[in-house]
């Protein structure tokens, strides 16, 4: 749906990467590149290592998390706890780049808990421009240590635009994106004369096709795909590459189950899907079927 979006990983732990499963982990299609690996860690010669896995892999950049709440990530020492530790964070990129030569990024808040955003963003991003960082993605609200779960961490806390505006401000040379509350691209454009780019999560999630809307609207040039429709025929021989090597149908399709929001049938798509897809003789043919109960007359225009 859009040859220029980038791909984030969710977080994988760099004692995940070194000791589990790695193909299951981090394997993914050529047709996903431009990818990037996040990375959850702390330790600057794992993540080195992870990093270096990463690229044998094949991926396009290698991303550190400095923005995950959650008690188990506290409890590692990584995540958005080490908006406390600039310095080791700053260690943590300076390894990663000493090992591999894609980019290395790093996602943080504008900090945690009491710190002041003015001062806890600066020093990250002085600490890590230092080591020599290719980006910065920040998540324009603090992260509550305590108090909060992850899930109130992601709406809770004010949004602060304006945090990651007056960083690239001061940083000029430093390719900066915001992430956080952009669920169309209307808020997408409006962000882009302050920052160099925007990551877009649970919208691109839960809305995929606004997916359709990034190369020409953004970027001047058609979309791989002319709808939604075709944007599934595209990806049928994929699926088939899934469900040949035995994974369930709705590996896939559980992904894929908000592409048609705002279109008559899309209710009847879904539930076929949630159905049928997670049964073990599910194929092509049921995501055909639940595709076919989809009017194809246009939606109401998104916004753009």
């Amino acid at each position: 749906m859009s040859a220029r979006a980038r791909l984030y990983t969710e977080m994988v732990t760099t004692g995940a990467v070194l000791h589990g499963p790695r193909e299951r982990l981090l394997g993914f299609s050529d047709l996903e590149h431009p990818v990037a690996l996040q990375l959850g860690g702390s330790d600057p010669a794992e993540l080195a290592q992870a990093a270096r896995i990463a690229t044998d892999f094949g991926y396009d950049e290698v991303n550190l998390n400095v923005g995950c709440p959650s008690d188990r990530v506290q409890e590692g020492r990584f995540g958005a706890c080490l908006m406390r530790e600039p310095a080791l964070v700053g260690g943590c990129v300076a390894a990663m780049k000493a090992a591999v030569s894609v980019p290395v990024t790093v996602k943080c808040r504008i900090g945690v808990d009491d710190q002041d955003p003015e001062a806890a963003l600066d020093s990250l991003a002085d600490a890590v421009v230092a080591a020599g960082v290719d980006g910065l993605i920040v998540h324009a609200r603090k992260a509550w240590l305590q108090g909060l779960s992850p899930k109130e961490n992601r709406d809770v806390p004010p949004l602060d635009y304006g945090r990651a505006a007056r960083l690239k401000r001061r940083l000029p040379g430093l390719p900066v994106s915001v992430n956080g509350g952009l669920r169309d691209l209307a808020a997408v454009r409006s962000q882009l004369d302050a920052v160099d780019g925007v990551m877009v999560g649970r919208a691109a999630y839960t809305e995929p096709a606004l997916l359709l809307d990034v190369d020409p609207a953004l970027f001047g040039v058609p979309a791989p795909a002319a709808d939604a429709f075709a944007a599934v025929a595209a990806f049928e021989p994929y699926v088939a590459s899934v469900l040949a090597r035995g994974e369930r149908l709705h590996a896939v399709t559980r992904h894929m189950l908000g592409l048609f929001n705002g279109r008559p049938g899309a209710r009847a798509y879904r539930r076929h899907l949630s159905t049928y897809g997670m049964r073990p003789e599910a194929d092509l043919a049921t995501l055909r079927d639940a595709v076919a109960l989809v009017a194809r007359a246009a939606p109401e225009a998104r916004a753009a």
